[in-house]
């Protein structure tokens, strides 16, 4: 059963978004001692890191201001450690899905952000 947790449902809808429109989800939350990672997937040899944010359907500020300098560096790190891991993919890109939530956890809203940073 899943978790009623925001988050958790904001990776749920990001993955389906992703498989809906040609992605192949490769892992989820991978994590090492740098950081984690929410999902992993592919499409057209290019390897995406995907950040979920989630927030409530009337919070002002945009979830993607949540990826700062520091967040976009853990997520370097610990994506050349899957690269390094896994071997997949010559060509990476770093992506923020925006996922803005009603009272119920149902999807409001979905902002995919390819090549964020």
């Amino acid at each position: 059963m899943i978790k009623n947790k925001p988050g958790v449902w904001g990776e749920l809808f990001t993955a389906r978004y992703l498989r809906d429109n040609g992605y192949k989800i490769i892992t989820s939350n991978y994590t090492c001692r740098f950081g984690e990672i929410d999902l992993i997937a592919m499409k057209d040899d290019v390897l995406c890191f995907v950040e979920v944010k989630t927030r409530a359907e009337n919070t002002e500020n945009r979830p993607m201001e949540a990826v700062d300098e520091e967040k976009q560096n853990k997520m370097r790190m610990t994506a050349d450690s899957f690269v390094s891991y896994s071997k997949l993919g010559n060509a990476t890109r770093f992506d923020v899905s925006e996922v803005w939530l009603d009272k119920d956890s149902k999807l409001v809203r979905l902002n995919y952000i390819a090549n964020a940073f």
